[in-house]
């Protein structure tokens, strides 16, 4: 509920109702504490994600990488509706302002984020390039740099507060999907 540098580790002790030595027995301080619940949370979404990616099965993959950006986030939404409680660290974390105490932690973070989210976008893309879902003026790299970053930083362009209508992100998002489309998409 708190940023990194407003979190007094003595209460998130008291909270939870466990000693120190409990505490230190299962992390080294409070930022591998931080660590630990911002990797649970990733973790949840992309298992949610995965299973919900298995039940389309061929629905999903026949698509063009526009549709199925726009499930991803359908799915996602799912998830934020079913783990409200995950939602709302995953935000604090992309909130968090870097200060000299937390920023070897938010580095492992960005740098975690960075990578999941390059590494399943440069899969879907590669296929879309195969499947013929963008322009062929534009190179593999420049479609990967420009999707990534969008997507790396969309939290620079929506609204993130933790009342934001689930259903007007759906319409944003679906908005800005529309908009990578018929920039980079055959139409």
């Amino acid at each position: 509920m708190k940023s990194y540098e407003n979190a007094s580790l003595n209460k998130i002790i008291k909270n939870t109702g466990i000693s120190k030595g409990t505490f230190y027995y299962h992390f080294q301080d409070k930022g591998a504490l931080y660590i630990f619940l911002h990797d649970s949370a990733y973790k949840a979404q992309i298992e949610f994600m995965n299973k919900h990616m298995i039940e389309l099965g061929e629905d999903f993959e026949e698509k063009d990488i526009f549709e199925r950006l726009k499930l991803l986030t359908q799915i996602s939404v799912e998830f934020a509706i079913a783990y409200p409680k995950y939602l709302k660290l995953i935000i604090r974390y992309m909130k968090e302002t870097e200060t000299p105490e937390n920023k070897k932690i938010l580095e492992y973070i960005n740098n975690f984020r960075k990578k999941t989210i390059e590494a399943g976008m440069d899969m879907m893309i590669t296929k879309a390039i195969e499947d013929g879902d963008f322009k062929d003026e534009f190179s593999k790299e420049f479609i990967v740099k420009i999707i990534n970053h969008l997507f790396l930083n969309y939290i620079e362009i929506f609204p993130n507060e933790e009342n934001y209508e689930m259903s007007k992100f759906i319409e944003d998002i679906n908005k800005f999907i529309n908009f990578l489309k018929y920039g980079l998409g055959k139409y």
